[in-house]
């Protein structure tokens, strides 16, 4: 596990999860995690160690181990509503276009790369957790990519749109990505994420082809 900013810690890629970057917010009052992190008995023993009261969801993609991480630490578990269905058996959270997570997370809907897809935004460092949803491209900056998987371009390009029209340069200054975190070399989080967001091109985007 590696500090990426402030209060805030990123794990090794977790296989179970096809390489996904989870997180860990902690702050004074409870311990938050953003997906799930490599179920290894060291991880699963420091969870239960210093506590963890939630566990927050980006898509489906990210559920690997879910029903455990739960079992061993008591935690609540957020999910879009969209993709609740796929944690038969655990007791989940679950909301529509946005929720508040106590005082240190909002919830909020992003659909396209799937039908629940979801950011969580960190007031606290100013910090957008972005899933699978805005990856980090070669040159270390934010950008939604098309994949064969994606369950739907046009709204995930939406979804973009929304976020750009919600954030500032100043209300938003890092990105977290789920994936692809290789290509920030060592920084730990997309740097000056809001003015990134702004810049980029949703028309151009629009006409990209799908990944292999």
């Amino acid at each position: 596990m590696r500090a990426v900013r402030d209060r805030v810690f990123a794990f090794a890629p977790n296989r179970d999860t096809l390489g996904a970057t989870a997180y860990l917010i902690v702050e004074n009052d409870a311990n938050f995690l953003i997906d799930s992190p490599p179920a290894t008995p060291e991880i699963t023993e420091f969870l239960q160690t210093i506590g963890v009261r939630w566990l927050a969801l980006t898509h489906r993609g990210a559920m690997a181990g879910v029903d455990r991480l739960r079992e061993a630490t008591g935690c609540e578990v957020a999910v879009q509503e969209r993709e609740a269905y796929l944690l038969p058996g655990v007791a989940v959270t679950t909301f529509a276009d946005q929720m508040a997570i106590a005082d240190t997370l909002t919830a909020i809907w992003t659909p396209g790369h799937s039908p629940g897809s979801s950011c969580y935004y960190y007031p606290g460092g100013k910090m957008l957790f972005s899933g699978r949803h805005l990856l980090c491209d070669r040159a270390g900056d934010p950008v939604p990519l098309r994949t064969a998987k994606t369950f739907h371009w046009p709204r995930q390009l939406e979804s973009v749109r929304q976020l750009r029209d919600r954030f500032s340069r100043e209300s938003l200054q890092w990105i977290c990505p789920g994936a692809n975190t290789g290509f920030l070399r060592g920084k730990g989080a997309i740097e000056n994420a809001g003015e990134k967001l702004q810049g980029l091109d949703l028309e151009e985007l629009a006409r990209s082809q799908p990944l292999l």
